[in-house]
């Protein structure tokens, strides 16, 4: 008995491996398979080597902590080293008496609980993801910047001249950076690296709110100056910004991330809150100082205290888009399905 073979139609241009598909085939046999598509080089193509973070991150990771270095030198001339910049600075000061009665109470009950706060809530954070996520690498960078901004803090108050008399009347110590500010900021820097992408525009909402809150704070309790709690704020990032490039170069298999509205913590409304808060503060900023200016109807009674808070918030929400668009773009993207990578 002879088994009867069917002929089909002869496509040239199906082929298997480069070879053409024979021209008649026994029914019953298993057509062959398809390889998974090589390179070039005839090795299978690496997945990951499509989730590269976007070029030129280096670079833009240089140049966000030049520039903290160089605001955090400029913040320091005008507002120490100028007759203009001290006047504003401390007339932000005198005026927070204004608001020294139960916001100056909360603002001391804050600040009082403020280094035992800081402390217990990252560490319960950093802990959690060291040993649940066992991002160990990660965890030793980020603490070891949070140490290093914090002792920055304290030896540029050491190092740094007293105020030299410009006319003005203020304490002649050097107050600048806060180190409340420093210790609020880095520890709230030190949960938002350790988190994955997906969370951390929600960790730079809070935290930065949190360190704002700590900053505005410090000056109703008139413990610090505007300008102290803004360079407070630029250590903190002249640390913590490298100590993120390092993380996600030595943290690539986490670093992923859907972008933005990929999860409820990376909706694009903890960036939009922070940028309208911001808009705002500058609102409130240029009504206080055109008040007061050249040709200003008003005696100011509070107008500078109130440009000194504005330019904290400002500061402090302009860092936190800063970083959350940095860090985003820096974090690998997950390829959709079914784009073939």
């Amino acid at each position: 008995m002879t088994f009867r073979q069917e002929r089909t139609p002869w496509d040239p241009s199906a082929r298997v491996h480069g070879a053409p598909i024979p021209e008649t085939q026994v029914l019953g046999t298993q057509a062959p398979t398809t390889r998974a598509p090589k390179t070039p080089a005839g090795r299978t193509r690496d997945p990951q080597a499509a989730w590269s973070p976007g070029k030129g991150t280096a670079v833009l990771f240089v140049l966000a902590t030049v520039a903290c270095v160089a605001a955090l030198a400029a913040t320091y001339f005008f507002f120490v080293r100028t007759t203009t910049g001290q006047f504003i600075d401390e007339s932000a000061l005198v005026e927070a008496v204004e608001l020294s009665g139960t916001a100056g109470k909360a603002a001391t009950k804050l600040l009082d609980w403020l280094p035992a706060l800081s402390v217990v809530i990252a560490s319960i954070v950093v802990v959690f993801v060291t040993i649940v996520r066992r991002r160990w690498a990660a965890a030793g960078i980020a603490i070891a910047a949070c140490v290093g901004a914090n002792m920055a803090t304290q030896i540029l108050k050491d190092l740094v001249p007293v105020r030299p008399y410009r006319g003005i009347e203020t304490l002649e110590l050097n107050s600048l950076p806060s180190g409340h500010t420093t210790m609020a900021a880095s520890a709230a820097a030190a949960v938002f690296l350790m988190v994955s992408p997906r969370w951390r525009p929600l960790a730079g909402f809070l935290g930065g709110s949190f360190a704002v809150a700590t900053g505005v704070s410090t000056l109703i309790n008139q413990w610090h100056r505007p300008a102290d709690v803004v360079a407070a704020f630029l250590v903190v990032g002249a640390f913590m910004l490298p100590a993120g490039w390092l993380i996600i170069r030595t943290g690539r298999s986490w670093n992923v991330w859907d972008g933005h509205n990929g999860h409820w913590a990376s909706a694009r409304l903890w960036v939009v809150l922070p940028v309208l808060t911001g808009l705002a503060a500058a609102g409130v900023a240029a009504y206080a100082l055109l008040s007061i200016g050249p040709g200003g109807q008003e005696i100011s009674t509070t107008s500078y205290f109130w440009a000194g808070t504005s330019l904290i918030v400002i500061t402090g929400y302009l860092a936190t888009v800063a970083g959350v668009w940095l860090f985003g773009h820096a974090a690998r993207r997950r390829p959709a399905p079914g784009s073939g990578q």
